[in-house]
C-alpha cells in the first residue's frame, strides 16, 4: 500500500524537474528577442549579426540533439540532463560577462549544447515515469510551463532591460539553472538508459552536424555565391548522413522510425513547418515594435505577451483533451487557427494599430496551443520505451531546425531588402516590406502544415 504513493511523489517530482527546465530556454530566448535592438547599439552590430544571437543557441541545441538524445538513452538521462544545467548556467555566466558580438555568439553556442541535454531528455524522462492514459495531461503541463516562460520572457525581459542592462537576463538564468541542478539531485533518484550498452555513432553524429552547419550558413548568405554552396553542400551532406543511418546497425536516428511509422513521421513534419511558420515572429515583431512603432522593450514586452500567455492557459487543456480525442484532429485545428493570425499578420505597415498585433498574436497563441501538446502526445505515444529518447530528441530537432529554418528566412529576407546595415529610420520602409513578405511565406507554410498534420492517420 506504500508503493501507490511513492510514484506518485516521484511522478511530482519528475514533472517539477523537467518543468524547470521547459521554462529555462523559453524564458531566456524570449527576454532575448526583446534585449536585441539594445544589445545592436552597445555592440554596433547590423540585424544580419543580431539575429546570429538568437540562431547561433538555436543551431548549436539542434546539432547536438539527435546524438545526445542517444547518448541519453545509452548512458542515462537523468546523468545527461544534470549536465544539461551545469553546462547551461557555465555558458549563461559567460554570456553575462560578453565584451563583443562574437564572444556573446560563441557563449550562446556553448549555451545550445546545454539546452540540447535538458529539453532532448525532458518528454523523454516524462515518458518514462507516465504511463500512456496520463502521459497527455504531464506534457500539457509542461507545456504550459514552457509558455509561462515565453509569457514572462518578453515582459520581465523588457523590464530588466531598460532598468538593469541586457546582461542581468543571463544572470537570472545562471541562478535558475543552479536550481533545476540541485533539485534534480535532490529528487531524482532513479536512472533511465534502456538502451545501455549498445554502440554510439559517432561518425553519424559528426556529418549531421557538419550538414546542419552548412545549410544554416548557406541560408544566412544568399544570395551570394558561397551561400548557395553552403547550402548545396549541406543538403548532400544530410543526404549521405540518411544513407549512413540506413546502413548503420546503431545509428543515432533510427530512419525505420519515418520509414514504418506513420504518426511518427507525419507528426514530426507537422512540428518542422509548424515552428518555421511561427518562431521568426518574435524576433520579427521585436525589432517591427521598438524601431518603427518606437516601443521601450518593457512596452514591446507586453506586446508580445499575448502569444505566450494564450499559449500557456490553453496548453493543459488540449493536452487533457489528446488523451481523449484524437490528436490529428486538435493539432490540425491548431495549424489551420495559426495560418490565419498569419495571414492577418501580412497586412501590418508603420502605421498599424497596436490593438491589431496583439489581437493577431492572441490568434497565433491559441492555434499553437491546440497543436503542439497533441502533436507531442502523438508522437512519443507512437514509438516503445527504447526509443523514447530518440523520439524526444528527434521532436526537439523538429522544434529546432525549424525555428532554425524560420529565422533563415527572416536573415535572407532582411539580407535581400535591407543589406548588412544597421536599423536606421532611412531603411524602415524595407524593414516592412522584409516583414511583409516574411509572413506572406509563413502563412503558406501553415497552409501545408495543415495537411502534413491530417496525414498522420490515428493515434488512438
Amino acid at each position: 500500500m506504500d508503493t501507490l504513493p511513492k510514484i506518485e511523489d516521484h511522478k511530482t517530482a519528475v514533472l517539477l524537474v523537467t518543468s524547470i527546465a521547459a521554462f529555462l530556454t523559453p524564458f531566456m530566448s524570449a527576454s532575448i528577442n526583446i534585449a536585441l535592438p539594445t544589445m545592436g547599439m552597445e555592440f554596433a552590430t547590423d540585424a544580419i549579426t543580431l539575429s546570429w544571437i538568437a540562431t547561433s543557441f538555436i543551431l548549436s541545441a539542434a546539432v547536438f540533439l539527435i546524438p545526445l538524445g542517444r547518448i541519453a538513452d545509452i548512458s542515462g538521462r537523468k546523468k545527461v540532463f544534470i549536465w544539461g544545467g551545469v553546462v547551461f548556467g557555465g555558458a549563461s555566466v559567460i554570456c553575462a560577462l560578453a565584451w563583443s558580438a562574437p564572444v556573446l555568439i560563441a557563449a550562446r553556442v556553448l549555451q545550445g549544447v546545454g539546452g540540447a541535454m535538458l529539453f532532448g531528455t525532458s518528454a523523454a524522462i516524462i515518458s518514462s515515469v507516465y504511463p500512456p492514459g496520463e502521459r497527455g495531461r504531464a506534457m500539457g503541463i509542461n507545456i504550459a510551463i514552457t509558455y509561462l516562460g515565453l509569457s514572462l520572457g518578453p515582459f520581465l525581459g523588457g523590464i530588466m532591460t531598460q532598468y538593469m542592462g541586457w546582461r542581468s537576463i543571463f544572470w537570472l538564468n545562471t541562478l535558475l539553472c543552479t536550481l533545476l541542478v540541485v533539485v534534480t539531485i535532490w529528487k531524482l533518484k532513479p536512472e533511465w538508459a534502456e538502451a545501455r550498452g549498445e554502440r554510439f555513432d559517432l561518425f553519424g553524429s559528426v556529418i549531421y552536424g557538419a550538414g546542419l552547419v552548412a545549410l544554416m550558413y548557406g541560408l544566412s548568405e544568399l544570395p551570394s555565391t558561397h551561400g548557395f554552396v553552403s547550402l548545396g553542400s549541406g543538403l548532400v551532406i544530410l543526404l549521405i548522413f540518411l544513407k549512413w543511418e540506413t546502413l548503420n546497425i546503431s545509428p543515432i536516428l533510427d530512419i525505420t522510425l519515418f520509414a514504418h511509422n506513420q504518426v511518427f513521421a507525419f507528426s514530426n513534419l507537422a512540428a518542422f513547418i509548424n515552428y518555421s511558420a511561427t518562431f521568426a515572429v518574435g524576433f520579427l515583431l521585436s525589432l517591427y515594435l521598438q524601431y518603427i512603432k518606437g516601443l521601450t522593450p518593457a512596452d514591446a514586452g507586453i506586446v508580445l505577451v499575448a502569444m505566450p500567455v494564450v499559449q500557456a492557459v490553453f496548453s493543459p487543456l488540449t493536452g487533457r483533451l489528446s488523451d481523449r480525442i484524437e490528436p490529428r484532429l486538435l493539432a490540425s485545428a491548431g495549424m489551420a487557427l495559426t495560418a490565419a493570425g498569419l495571414l492577418l499578420l501580412m497586412f501590418i505597415g508603420a502605421d498599424t494599430a497596436t490593438w491589431y498585433i496583439i489581437f493577431c498574436l492572441i490568434m497565433l497563441g491559441a492555434g499553437f496551443a491546440l497543436f503542439s501538446s497533441p502533436n507531442i502526445n502523438a508522437v512519443m505515444s507512437s514509438v516503445d520505451k527504447k526509443s523514447l529518447g530518440v523520439a524526444s530528441a528527434t521532436l526537439a530537432t523538429m522544434r529546432l531546425t525549424g525555428q532554425m529554418f524560420s529565422l533563415g528566412i527572416a536573415m535572407l529576407l532582411i539580407s535581400l531588402f535591407m543589406g548588412r546595415v544597421q536599423v536606421t529610420p532611412e531603411v524602415y520602409p524595407q524593414y516592412v516590406q522584409s516583414l511583409q513578405t516574411a509572413f506572406a511565406i509563413f502563412t503558406a507554410l501553415c497552409i501545408g502544415g495543415i495537411f502534413a498534420s491530417m496525414a498522420r492517420g490515428k493515434t488512438h
